[in-house]
């Protein structure tokens, strides 16, 4: 029978303690030699300080409480005492800076393996989270763990093993003594584990109301233009007064609970404290009680009675910081443990050239040919077939939830070099056929062919390089404006960026910038203009050169007159290229050799401009009702 998951009262903890607990000493195992080494220091640490507390018994008893006491001595034994202190402050000083080493070095690890395995997570997450709630990953969630792994683990077991050698010493100087010191630590630690317990469930909301707060500021800051065209202002402060209202409740509540535990412990301290010198003085005053003690061992217990409070009051406080941060190691493990995008594609694009026998074979250099490199498995043999963009559909269903269908048994066909227009209202399934296209999702009935082969079997990174897409919104990265342009095809040199702009009509407008193509971009591109924006990322889809491409609204956001003006330049970019175009403005795609008109997820008309004019069907209303709004 199956372990249960072990979950905190009052979820104060995180929903599997045990296996979030050792993927955490998982991290740790690159590290062991200096993580030992800190436990030795710190182990050390604690022995030297109390030592150097029972030491004072011997300072007291021998020197102080005797006649004539001999000086050189007596100031040996405070030179002495006086060193074994602070060798406690070094080895302190020395585990903490290690500490402090080991948790940098894993929060390190710890955000490049989950911002690495985000590189490899399908398109539908992204579509499923927030960006704010990916980001608190990355800031809240890594700081608890990094105050978990600097701070709180060290003080864990500097506290435990200062608290074992404190009542070890209690013992040897006077079990009478230590026995109410044991009664009142049972107080003590009652009150740790309740409060702990209301402390840490609400640490654990914070941080979920802390993620939520972020998450709606970066929504808010991203879409703040929207917010003022709208004067949504007041509606906007009032709802972020909520969350943060729920987040100040939360703060202030768990800071409350673990506040209050000081000086609760304080004050048991003292009466534990009062207590012990009082009875203490008893044994002292009167050893026929049967109890005998020195002045210095009535000191010194004191003083560790003083210091028998911290560490448990220390184990309590840290033991809810080890609770928060285990949550948010589990909501980092979350990530790192959604499925990669699956991929079981062996087909692979590669360079080629054709011999004098017009045979196909692969090369080591660009020769601005490619090629499908097809293993068979049944016999092992390698086929190559050349890069020609022929694209079709054969009866695809789709969803995007389950019983809910979004393409309804689509078939179209693009030859090589043909440029196929997608027409229809908004939620048609337009820009659904752009992500099959792309696989950033996967068809669970029919088939998806590229120059005849089925996508499924092709790699995705080599399909999607096969591919250049213009997408409505545009993104634009922090670096110059070539930089941006590059992005299409890294290896491109500055020359062919160039003419890649100027492909995209797009040169001019560079050039004019304060610094032309090293022009530093920033915040998506904010200080260029919309339509300066979409040119950039139609220069960037030209230098990519692909054999197909993907036009989904890439004009929207330009005027006409920037339309007019890269026309020739689309053209020229579109020749000798399977082009798929998505469009509203039907004026643009009068020149397609066939336009889709979809409807509900089905394509119920196909021709040409002319011949759909001619039907005077569903395209015809769309393009008489665009006239007559022109």
């Amino acid at each position: 029978m199956p372990k249960p998951k072990m979950k905190m009262k009052g979820g104060a903890g995180p929903a599997n303690f045990r296996k979030t607990i050792k993927r955490i000493f998982g991290l740790l195992r690159p590290f062991r030699g200096l993580f030992a080494l800190v436990v030795v220091f710190i182990i050390l640490g604690s022995i030297i300080n109390v030592a150097g507390t029972f030491f004072i018994r011997t300072v007291i008893d021998d020197y102080i409480e005797i006649d004539n006491p001999d000086l050189k001595r007596f100031a040996l034994a405070l030179l002495v005492m006086g060193s074994i202190y602070l060798m406690g402050v070094i080895t302190t000083f020395v585990y903490q800076r290690i500490m402090l080493t080991i948790s940098a070095g894993i929060l390190h690890k710890v955000r490049y393996d989950m911002f690495a395995h985000l590189q490899k997570l399908p398109i539908k997450y992204y579509d499923t989270h927030t960006h704010g709630e990916i980001m608190s990953r990355f800031t809240n969630d890594t700081d608890t763990m990094r105050e978990m792994m600097s701070n709180a683990i060290p003080q864990l077991i500097n506290s435990s093993i200062t608290l074992v050698a404190v009542i070890t010493g209690m013992i040897i100087f006077s079990p009478a003594l230590t026995g109410i010191v044991f009664l009142v630590i049972i107080i003590m630690v009652a009150f740790v584990s309740r409060i702990g317990k209301i402390s840490g469930k609400y640490f654990v909301k914070q941080q979920k109301s802390l993620g939520e707060v972020d998450g709606y500021i970066e929504e808010l800051i991203t879409g703040q233009k929207v917010v003022k065209v709208f004067c949504y202002e007041d509606t906007v402060k009032q709802r972020f007064g909520k969350i943060n209202q729920e987040l100040r409740h939360n703060a202030t509540t768990a800071s409350t609970a673990a506040n209050i535990l000081m000086p609760i412990m304080g004050n048991l301290s003292h009466i534990l404290y009062a207590l012990i010198a009082i009875v203490g003085s008893l044994f002292a005053l009167n050893p026929q009680l049967g109890v005998t003690i020195t002045t210095g061992t009535l000191i010194t217990f004191l003083l560790l009675t003083r210091t028998v409070s911290n560490p448990i009051t220390q184990i309590g406080q840290q033991l809810n910081n080890v609770l928060v941060a285990l949550a948010g190691a589990e909501r980092i493990f979350e990530i790192m443990d959604e499925k990669e995008e699956v991929d079981d594609g062996y087909v692979t694009l590669v360079n080629a050239r054709i011999d004098e026998s017009g045979n196909i074979l692969e090369s080591v250099e660009r020769t601005g040919v490619w090629a499908w490199k097809h293993p068979h498995k049944a016999d092992g043999t390698v086929t190559y077939k050349l890069l020609e963009g022929k694209v079709t559909f054969d009866n695809v269903l789709f969803g995007y939830e389950e019983n809910r269908v979004v393409l309804n048994n689509i078939s179209l066909y693009a030859k090589p070099g043909q440029k196929v227009a997608l027409v229809g209202s908004t939620g048609a399934g337009k820009t659904t056929i752009n992500n099959l296209i792309n696989r950033f999702y996967d068809v669970p009935d029919g088939k998806i062919r590229y120059d005849d082969i089925n996508i499924n079997k092709i790699k995705k990174a080599d399909l999607r390089r096969s591919l250049g897409i213009v997408l409505q919104d545009t993104n634009l990265f922090t670096g110059t404006v070539m930089d941006n342009i590059r992005y299409g095809r890294l290896d491109a040199t500055d020359e062919e960026c160039i003419e890649a702009a100027k492909l995209a009509n797009a040169d001019s407008f560079i050039t004019r910038l304060p610094e032309g193509y090293s022009t530093r971009l920033t915040a998506n591109g904010a200080n260029l203009s919309q339509g300066q924006r979409q040119l950039l990322s139609i220069a960037r889809a030209a230098i990519a050169d692909p054999p197909v491409l993907i036009l989904d609204e890439a004009t929207s956001s330009i005027d006409t007159r920037t339309e007019k003006l890269i026309e020739k330049g689309m053209d020229k970019l579109m020749e000798g290229r399977t082009t798929f175009v998505i469009a509203h403005r039907l004026s643009t795609i009068r020149n397609a050799d066939a336009i889709m008109v979809m409807e509900n997820g089905e394509i119920i008309e196909r021709g040409n401009h002319d011949s759909l004019l001619a039907q005077k069907g569903k395209y015809y209303e769309l393009y008489m009702g665009l006239l007559e709004l022109s």
